[in-house]
């Protein structure tokens, strides 16, 4: 046997078989477009459904998370749940949208959240800033409710610079030109 002859795979023997004997090559396989688009980053159409009460239930574990205490916030660190402990991660987490959670940015224009205005949310809808070129003047809250029958603040969850996790009252959105607005998770199913 002459030792510089090269190994021919499988593959090529069966196919030039085929082609020999006249009979049909058969293709490769062709790579699944889902796993692809998968590969180039989660897609909101991948999030799985969920009930506002389930968001809300889950929203409600990080304020207790670290051994009774919330949950620090920092935009480097993710959480032993795989999110990161930012505001996005945060809501993203409680969405159950994939670890480690789209940014800001990402909640708002690609496609996990929908506009609404402010009269319209509801308990577990997103108030978003995210036109900003600067980070740490971005964030997201999740609406837990009006405090009042005016509608002059709300109740909601947030992940907070130098608090962490933490449910509070706000006015964000409310304001002429404070740059937040109301948004509605495509993945909620009521």
């Amino acid at each position: 046997m002459n030792r510089t002859h090269r190994r021919t795979t499988a593959p090529a023997l069966a196919l030039l078989g085929a082609l020999l004997l006249g009979a049909p090559a058969v293709a490769a396989p062709v790579a699944d477009t889902a796993v692809a688009t998968r590969a180039q980053g989660p897609r909101a159409a991948d999030a799985p459904k969920l009930s506002r009460a389930e968001e809300i239930r889950r929203a409600k574990i990080w304020l207790t998370a670290n051994h009774g205490k919330p949950v620090p916030y920092s935009q480097k660190e993710t959480w032993s749940d795989g999110y990161r402990q930012d505001c996005s991660g945060y809501a993203s987490m409680a969405l159950r949208l994939p670890k480690s959670g789209p940014n800001t940015v990402a909640l708002k224009n690609d496609g996990w959240t929908k506009p609404i205005k402010m009269s319209e949310l509801r308990q577990g809808d997103l108030v978003i800033k995210a036109n900003s070129s600067d980070p740490d003047h971005r964030h997201v809250v999740i609406f837990d409710g009006w405090d009042n029958g005016k509608h002059t603040s709300y109740h909601a969850y947030e992940q907070a610079g130098g608090v962490g996790t933490r449910h509070t009252s706000h006015t964000y959105g409310l304001k002429d030109g404070d740059n937040y607005h109301a948004y509605r998770p495509v993945n909620l199913t009521d």
